[in-house]
């Protein structure tokens, strides 16, 4: 349109707007990756409230197949998984890795940076149980 100028209020904005759009889809595409790591399923099965406030558990079947990796990690809470079948290795930042197995549990604390990997030639199955921030994911790829 002749004569138009744009408001200088809007070319202003125009690069924080873009810079923020790139922010957004940058967090999107890092929570997709973790979610979407091949080999690796996680099936939310319930969420409730917990007592403690603006917490909640949720319920989650994961598998992981033979020889995948769930990449480094954190949740923003408490982990709590028992081995329904297969076996794997525990990767916790600043320990020694631990193998796990049928029958077995571990508790990851809340914000630890992990990783796991299937050692063995079946998938690696378990129900996690995780007390976590209502409004945080569930899981954050870690840096």
């Amino acid at each position: 349109m002749p004569g138009f100028r744009p408001s200088p209020l809007l070319s202003d904005a125009a690069p924080l707007c873009r810079r923020a759009g790139a922010v957004l889809l940058l967090a999107l595409c890092a929570g997709a990756a973790l979610a979407q790591a091949p080999g690796l399923r996680r099936t939310v099965l319930q969420k409730a409230d917990v007592a403690a406030p603006g917490r909640e558990a949720v319920v989650a079947r994961v598998e992981l197949d033979p020889g995948a990796v769930a990449a480094r990690h954190t949740h923003p809470g408490d982990e709590i998984s028992y081995v329904l079948e297969g076996e794997g290795e525990l990767m916790i930042d600043g320990e020694d890795p631990h193998r796990v197995k049928v029958g077995e549990a571990f508790v990851i604390p809340a914000g630890k940076i992990h990783a796991a990997r299937n050692s063995g030639t079946v998938p690696l199955r378990l129900v996690g149980v995780y007390v976590v921030d209502k409004d945080k994911p569930l899981a954050t790829p870690a840096k």
